[in-house]
């Protein structure tokens, strides 16, 4: 129900915009993020868009490098991520739930998960 687009491998320094697009649900009407998982390393949070305010939050590494945006009309949530670093590469999947702010970065209280597009800054 969740499709992820748009990874590929950049050089560090470079931009990628990853999409999440979904079936049967309208995202408007979820709190959507982005979490990511490198190799041997543990989910982590990057960045959400809540529910009906449309408040973003964003993990403290990527603050003022990556952007989480909505298209209503496209029914799509988009990570514009600029100035990509190597500790960036990893596995991103976008994921969908109605948490409480408080929870917002646990990978727990997402319900609806993509199958994720991998993420690679490499020279």
């Amino acid at each position: 129900q969740l499709l992820e687009s748009g990874g590929g491998s950049v050089q560090p320094g470079g931009s990628l915009t990853l999409s999440c697009a979904a079936s049967q649900r309208t995202l408007r009407d979820y709190t959507v993020a982005w979490f990511r998982q490198a190799p041997g390393k543990e989910r982590e949070f990057v960045a959400a868009v809540r529910a009906q305010t449309s408040n973003t939050y964003y993990t403290e590494s990527v603050k003022g490098r990556f952007t989480i945006s909505r298209d209503n009309a496209q029914n799509t949530v988009n990570l514009q991520m600029n100035n990509l670093q190597f500790d960036d590469t990893a596995n991103y999947s976008c994921a969908i739930g109605r948490p409480i702010l408080s929870a917002l970065r646990s990978p727990s209280m997402y319900y609806f998960w993509g199958q994720g597009t991998q993420v690679i800054v490499s020279s």
